[in-house]
């Protein structure tokens, strides 16, 4: 197969912060190209921002509805291959049930749905169609996180007792989305966000990277949500007790009202014999700590890291890497899976093109978000996830 995998893009247009970001992590290696879109739901605006890319008028679409039904009928040599979704979460499953039903593949922003009830139906669509659908949350395509995950799975650290997982920023400190400021404004909006604010936001990023490297599922949950703001609807800081099957518990706390701080995502897992310790703010640096040997530090792109954590680098060792290339890595393996469909080749179940969160992962942002509320407004009661 000689050429790039193509792909069409819902939402992302003028104005949008994370369109631009898919689009550079789609491009970074080469492997996909933009054909079409339908990057807002004003069609003008749409058509407007195709012609910012320099798609052909006739490729950019008025709405999803459009692209999917065009596309379609286009030869098999000229459509698209899947279907990027990067709309507020409102608009998720619409476009991904559309696109799943016609014969596209899909890659959607997170969360996965506005709902649970969408993510478990979204779920029933994704095997119905047995066509490949992915989620981007990105920060599992860091080398490191990835190292991380693999030292645990290996028993390097023994048997996990406790997770620590953090996600705190501080925009959200007033209310600007009074002020007419776009991310702000559907992002405390329950109409477009969904039952939670930050949770929703950001917390599912930090549910989702403690789930992926300690390789557990969080089973039951005591919630403290908090809407600080004057007049915000949704929750702004979110205060989070864990217990994971197999008896691991855990501390997860999401803002975005802590001021001064920007994306401080980060990690701790400790086991019976060593922890590891993450940070996004500095992400090509692993802490090991071990019971009876001083800590290590493990750093991007050197030959001791797993296979994993290796293939996820794309530089010499000190050479930064970061957000996008963590985002591209998603891309990557998405198209990669992609192409070994068209060539009808069986992928290994440890090839790394498999590695990226699914369909599944979606369903259990979802599950995660609705028993925090749902444990929240029932004082922190202890909440089981469905």
């Amino acid at each position: 197969m000689s050429r790039k995998i193509r792909y069409g893009m819902v939402g992302g247009g003028r104005g949008a912060f994370i369109g631009a970001v898919h689009r550079i992590a789609a491009a970074m290696d080469q492997q996909i190209e933009l054909v079409c879109g339908a990057f807002s739901s004003d069609p003008q605006k749409s058509k407007d921002s195709g012609a910012d890319l320099f798609l052909p008028p006739d490729r950019c679409y008025g709405s999803f509805e459009e692209m999917i039904k065009a596309e379609k009928a286009l030869p098999a040599d000229q459509r698209m291959d899947f279907v990027a979704i990067v709309t507020p979460n409102h608009m998720h499953f619409p476009p991904a049930k559309m696109a799943l039903e016609n014969g596209f593949h899909v890659l959607s922003d997170k969360p996965a749905t506005f709902n649970l009830a969408e993510a478990k139906k979204l779920a029933e669509i994704v095997k119905k169609s047995g066509l490949i659908y992915g989620l981007t949350h990105n920060y599992t395509g860091y080398p490191l996180v990835k190292q991380a995950r693999h030292m645990v799975a290996t028993g390097a650290l023994g048997k996990i007792r406790k997770v620590v997982v953090e996600y705190p920023q501080g925009w959200l400190a007033t209310r600007i989305e009074a002020s007419g400021q776009k991310q702000a404004g559907w992002r405390t909006d329950p109409k477009k966000s969904g039952a939670a604010g930050c949770i929703g936001d950001i917390g599912t990023h930090a549910e989702n990277l403690a789930e992926y490297i300690t390789g557990l599922k969080i089973s039951e949950l005591a919630a403290d949500l908090t809407a600080f703001v004057k007049g915000r609807k949704l929750d702004d800081d979110g205060n989070i007790l864990l217990r994971f099957k197999g008896g691991a518990k855990g501390v997860l706390h999401s803002s975005q009202i802590s001021v001064g701080e920007e994306n401080n995502l980060n990690i701790r897992v400790y086991g019976e014999k060593g922890g590891i310790e993450w940070h996004q703010k500095e992400p090509n640096t692993l802490l090991v700590k071990w019971i009876d040997q001083p800590m290590q530090v493990y750093r991007t792109a050197n030959g001791y890291l797993c296979p994993a954590a290796l293939a996820a680098g794309r530089t010499p060792p000190a050479h930064p890497e970061g957000y996008l290339e963590a985002f591209a890595n998603i891309y990557k393996n998405f198209a990669n899976c992609i192409r070994a469909r068209i060539e009808k080749r069986k992928l290994a179940k440890d090839d790394p093109a498999n590695d990226f969160p699914k369909i599944e992962d979606g369903v259990r942002g979802m599950a995660f978000i609705e028993a925090t509320v749902a444990s929240s407004k029932a004082n922190a009661k202890w909440t089981q996830i469905d």
